[in-house]
């Protein structure tokens, strides 16, 4: 029998940046954050390096940095969205300033901005060059420690969401180091991340299962767009796991991707600073022809890197590299999951009592193909939205409830899952290879029960072989062309359908 906890406020489940922000957000009325991990730890908000993207520049503006957003998204973004993404995003930026989050400011005191690939303009503000994930999640976890209405747990993971006769969400089932509890909340937030872990080589920590994703499918929310995975083209290619990242504020500096002889390796218009879809293609297919690819900073960087990129430098040196002196290897990366749990502007989900907010959530803004340093934007903006939503979220009372915590799976199965995604679901994909790992996924299923990694990945496999396009960051190498009329992935439980996007 589980312990019984019955909180009456706003129950958030993760605690990165889109987590914490909506804790901040739904005062004064009490909160409750669920972190597997000691904050700041384990989240990849913490682990950004390239910063947020924002319109402040005296060239810039919210219609500009939308019409970039769009662009990539390749006509699955959602328009509302993106406004409310790029029209909220400066506001968004300056009260994290305020909070203490140590933006770099040039000698006037305006914020210096880098220019990343796919943007029109250099619009993405930064810490120390390469630190603003973990310096901005100080400043906010300082704010989060001092606010009277929030109460943090950590150690404390999400296995099952509790439900009431009707589907209303009503709580979680947690493990604790002391057991199970069962905790019911008139609101739950699932903040709980992405799912690159689920893959042999990613830039995310390990335990980014994509746990959260399959405990709302189970409860029957919508998912949408799974199989957009998007891969970040220059993870450093030590054998690491997880492989540091080198920032794309590093082309944007004058960087350039070559292979061993010195040659350029992107075959594009915008050169190395093309959509991250097209260049992390163009390193695979080099590398799946045995060729080594590199990311050059000799001359663009050179001896000052130490001081312009810290976070970059300090991965090279422990891997026994000097990028002022030697080429980096790079490799793509699982690095951030564009689809997930369908939710409007404000968080909410097909399934009352839930919000959901940050990776874990389809919020609309990414589409196809994530505009770089979008993603904290998206954390902070829609994570402020999500808080005040829950905030004024009232359950009816109900005396029945249920919740089965989710079977694990074996280490030995979960390493094979992580290879057999690198392989059959990664930077291209065949149908024969997406129906191999479907078939794997129901079999080990079957073996072992629903563990959340074996539905999330079947998520973004049964997505991915449904698509019989390439789009974005999806790219099927048996169907290349791209549909006229786009069309989005909508998953519910037993039903799969398609839609035309807006």
């Amino acid at each position: 029998m589980s312990e019984q906890l019955h909180f009456d406020g706003v129950l958030i489940i993760g605690a990165g940046l889109a987590g914490l922000t909506a804790a901040l957000s739904a005062a004064p009325r009490r909160v409750l954050v669920l972190s597997p991990e000691p904050l700041g730890e384990g989240c990849a908000s913490s682990w950004a390096q390239g910063g947020m993207a924002v319109a402040l520049a005296d060239d810039d503006n919210p219609a500009l940095h939308a019409a970039d957003t769009l662009a990539a998204g390749v006509g699955l973004c959602e328009p509302t969205a993106v406004d409310i993404l790029t029209r909220e995003g400066p506001a968004a930026v300056r009260a994290l300033a305020d909070l203490g989050a140590p933006f770099d400011r040039g000698p006037d005191g305006r914020f210096v901005q880098s220019l990343e690939a796919a943007h029109s303009r250099a619009r993405v503000a930064r810490v120390g060059g390469d630190g603003a994930g973990l310096a901005i999640m100080r400043a906010v976890i300082a704010k989060v420690r001092a606010s009277a209405h929030i109460e943090v747990r950590e150690g404390v993971r999400a296995v099952a969401l509790i439900q009431d006769a009707a589907g209303r969400v009503r709580g979680v089932l947690a493990e604790t180091s002391d057991g199970l509890v069962e905790i019911r909340a008139a609101a739950t937030i699932l903040a709980s991340g992405g799912l690159g872990g689920l893959y042999a080589v990613t830039t995310n920590p390990a335990t980014a299962r994509g746990e959260g994703l399959a405990l709302a499918w189970l409860a029957g929310a919508e998912i949408a767009d799974p199989e957009f995975v998007q891969f970040h083209p220059t993870a450093i290619d030590v054998g690491a796991d997880p492989a540091p990242l080198a920032t794309e504020a590093l082309r944007g500096e004058g960087a350039r991707l070559v292979n061993a002889r010195g040659a350029p390796v992107v075959d594009h218009p915008a050169g190395d600073l093309a959509p991250r879809d097209v260049v992390a293609r163009a390193i695979a297919r080099r590398q799946s022809c045995g060729e080594a690819v590199f990311l050059d900073a000799r001359t663009a960087i050179g001896a000052e890197f130490d001081r312009r990129f810290p976070a970059v430098f300090a991965a090279c040196r422990a891997a026994g590299l000097d990028p002022r002196t030697q080429p980096i290897p790079v490799a793509p990366a699982a690095h951030y999951h564009m689809g997930g749990v369908a939710a409007d502007s404000f968080g909410e989900t097909s399934v009352r009592g839930l919000f959901t907010v940050g990776e874990v959530a389809s919020s609309g803004v990414h589409g196809a193909n994530r505009l770089a340093s979008n993603s904290l934007l998206e954390a902070v903006v829609f994570g402020r939205r999500a808080g005040g939503a829950a905030r004024d979220t009232a359950a009816p009372h109900a005396s029945l409830l249920t919740a089965r915590a989710a079977p694990e799976l074996p280490a030995a199965e979960l390493a094979e899952l992580r290879r057999r995604m690198t392989a059959e679901a990664g930077v291209e994909r065949t149908g024969e290879g997406l129906a191999r790992l479907a078939d794997w996924i129901a079999a080990q299923t079957r073996a072992h029960g629903p563990a959340l990694p074996l539905i999330a990945a079947g998520l973004v496999a049964r997505g991915a072989l449904d698509r019989r396009e390439s789009r974005g960051a999806h790219f099927r190498a048996d169907f290349p062309a791209t549909f006229e009329a786009p069309t989005h992935t909508r998953l519910i439980r037993a039903e799969e359908r398609r839609i035309r996007a807006a």
